[in-house]
């Protein structure tokens, strides 16, 4: 049974004329890996650096010659893929272009272009071209598998900018696989295993049913895909997207599904540009064993923005504690969000 917990705690002291101030914060408990997280609205009062307006990269990011992405230096710049993958150097969906990470995470890490345009602003990318990049990945992953069975533990991520990460502002994401299970794959496997024997279902699913029925943060429906601000965020607002109609990463036959992905990601993007916030990360993630009954669930996190002198959105407190710490409710981000799903 899916449980939204909550507590509170009160800080109490004086202001500089003696007044009582108290600035209460919510405790809540993920209902998926049960991590802790905080929300701390009394943050929200502060200055947010860097989201007065939207930035554009600086000229040095925007110069094409220099990115070894773009035509003209990508089949010079970027690796090959092992033969064993592939007998082209590099996988091909339409636009999008995927080829080994020269700085790999996993085993298997490579890195999927959506096309040959160099800066994309958030919210403004093509849908065809993010559709087809999720593919190009899919398809990855399936001869992954195929030639190494024990990389059950995959994922498709993107770090938009550096401001979350990204090394380069070429629009692209990165996909991996490996033997070695992570964390986050860890509590997956744990939790969903243990809620299908206690409660004979799927926990996505039953966490989208409980949200819709509270209608507290569901978001909206891209087709196959549905959307909620996360219960207990592990980042700044969180949005989920569930699909109930897909359990593995390896299926890229169903182009709708990846289209219908692609159209919640681009909601979601155009809701942290209307933020002034132009850096995000994505996760999608899965176990490809054939036993975790786990639907597919994408995480989007807005980041601090690519701008000058901006604060980052993370500080001692959540290394500290382990417990991420975000100002804004999630019923208010849903709120805000579901906007961009009319």
């Amino acid at each position: 049974m899916i449980e939204f917990k909550t507590s509170e705690i009160t800080a109490q002291f004086l202001d500089a004329s003696g007044n009582r101030i108290e600035r209460v914060q919510q405790i809540r408990i993920d209902p998926v890996s049960q991590k802790k997280c905080r929300i701390t609205p009394s943050r929200s009062l502060e200055n947010e650096r860097g989201t007065e307006r939207l930035y554009d990269p600086p000229a040095a990011d925007l110069d094409e010659k220099k990115c070894p992405f773009c035509p003209g230096n990508l089949e010079t710049m970027t690796p090959c893929l092992d033969p064993k993958i592939s007998e082209d150097r590099r996988l091909s969906y339409n636009q999008s272009i995927l080829f080994p990470n020269l700085f790999p995470y996993t085993e298997w890490s490579a890195v999927s272009l959506f096309d040959n345009t160099h800066h994309v602003e958030i919210g403004t990318a093509g849908l065809k071209s993010y559709q087809d990049s999720f593919i190009n990945c899919s398809q990855y992953l399936f001869r992954v598998k195929s030639v190494d069975p024990s990389a059950i533990y995959m994922s498709i991520t993107q770090n938009h900018l550096p401001g979350a990460g990204g090394s380069l502002v070429h629009p692209h994401l990165q996909v991996h696989a490996t033997r070695q299970i992570s964390n986050n794959h860890k509590i997956l496997e744990q939790q969903a295993k243990a809620y299908r024997d206690q409660n004979n279902g799927c926990i996505f699913s039953d966490l989208l049913s409980a949200e819709k029925s509270k209608k507290e943060r569901y978001i909206g429906k891209t087709g196959a895909w549905e959307w909620v601000a996360a219960f207990a965020p592990s980042g700044f607002y969180e949005v989920w997207g569930i699909s109930t109609a897909c359990h593995s990463l390896l299926d890229s036959k169903d182009k709708t599904l990846w289209q219908d992905l692609a159209r919640g990601v681009l909601n979601t993007q155009k809701f942290y540009k209307s933020l002034n916030r132009n850096a995000y990360n994505l996760a999608l993630m899965s176990i490809e064993d054939g036993n975790t009954a786990s639907c597919l669930k994408v995480s989007i996190t807005a980041r601090s923005s690519y701008a000058p002198w901006v604060r980052s959105d993370f500080t001692g407190f959540e290394i500290a504690s382990g417990e991420m710490a975000t100002f804004t409710y999630p019923e208010s981000v849903a709120a805000k969000a579901g906007q961009f799903w009319k």
